[in-house]
């Protein structure tokens, strides 16, 4: 019979010990990519359209759970820099549609690249032949966590 779960069975340890950890890795490659002076909710919306396409203002305020009034006001910011425009929907002139400009596409693509290359320099140099087998088998653990 399975024992009751505690606060201190080794699962919980665990899982307490990897949200650390990735919690620490996740800002080393933030702060690798430099993404300047942008806030949480601007880079939430650039990566949303990177990953999803073009969007409104309200599909953006949906999916991060805001108002569209700031969801806007995040998204004049972008406007501002030069990271995001805007064209008219062309199946409702009244909304427009917001993607990513060249410039930040490039500044995206600069930053995984950046990310890339500190994580392979780190592996390379930190890790021995057989520590980096040991983590390339712990990968598909994380996977399989990760599609849970």
């Amino acid at each position: 019979m399975k024992q009751p779960d505690t606060p201190f069975a080794p699962a919980a340890v665990l899982a307490a010990d990897l949200a650390t950890l990735i919690g620490k890795l996740k800002r080393r490659l933030r702060e690798t990519a430099k993404a300047g002076d942008l806030t949480q909710s601007q880079l939430s919306v650039l990566g949303r359209l990177s990953r999803h396409g073009p969007a409104t203002v309200t599909t953006l305020a949906r999916a991060d759970g805001m108002r569209p009034q700031s969801m806007g006001a995040t998204v004049a910011a972008l406007q501002v820099a030069g990271l995001v425009s805007g064209a008219p929907d062309p199946a409702d002139g009244r909304q427009t549609i917001l993607s990513l400009t060249p410039a930040c596409e490039e500044m995206i693509r600069a930053g995984r690249a950046a990310r890339q290359q500190w994580l392979f320099r780190a592996i390379d140099t930190r890790l021995s032949a057989a520590e980096q087998q040991q983590l390339a088998a712990s990968l598909d653990l994380l996977r399989r966590l990760a599609e849970s």
